[in-house]
């Protein structure tokens, strides 16, 4: 199958590499090099921010890339209007479930495609509702999965889905970081083939 442009992830995450390998068309994965704690310092929404980080990653490679059909894609844990970012520590990974423990948090995950033609933008909300957890089993579970390089410190995919109650959502890949559903419709619309 021919693909209407060269189709690069604006990513290195083994995650949305993952989940872009779905859909069967070949792709790049090149590294955008974009400072997300610069723009998540500044006074915007948790929409705002996930939509200008996509569309920075996007533009990052879409720079250098220009013939290409460019997919940048951010995700940012909102819990009680305070982000949460990737834990990186054990110690931070239990502080941030320990917030979360039985009460409902947002995941907002927004994309970005460039291409020769034109720009898209999207973003889609998820609710996840976290069920009581002892400190024991918060520790556990963390043991277990590992999610030092996830937002909220919980690997849905993986293991952190038994930590939830119940997940309100429109298109389940996009709590791992890459809305499919959404993203297909939109590349079907440029040319892509199903």
């Amino acid at each position: 199958m021919k693909l209407p442009y060269p189709l690069i992830l604006a990513s290195t995450s083994k995650y949305r590499g993952a989940l872009l390998a779905q859909l069967g068309h070949q792709f790049e994965s090149i590294s955008p090099g974009v400072d997300e704690d610069q723009l998540k310092s500044q006074n915007f929404t948790p929409t705002q921010i996930a939509t200008e980080l996509a569309k920075l990653k996007a533009l990052a490679v879409f720079k250098k890339r220009p013939e290409a059909c460019v997919i940048g894609s951010d995700q940012v844990c909102v819990l009680n209007g305070e982000l949460l970012s990737k834990p990186g520590s054990k110690e931070n990974a239990i502080l941030q479930l320990q917030k979360m423990q039985g009460i409902h948090h947002e995941l907002i995950t927004a994309v970005t495609i460039l291409y020769p033609q034109g720009e898209i933008n999207f973003h889609n909300r998820t609710l996840l509702f976290m069920r009581p957890l002892t400190l024991s089993k918060i520790t556990r579970y963390i043991e277990e999965d590992l999610p030092l390089d996830c937002a909220g410190s919980y690997k849905l995919e993986s293991k952190g889905i038994k930590l939830f109650e119940k997940i309100e959502m429109d298109d389940h890949t996009s709590i791992i970081g890459l809305p499919l559903i959404q993203l297909n419709n939109h590349l079907l619309k440029i040319g892509f083939p199903i």
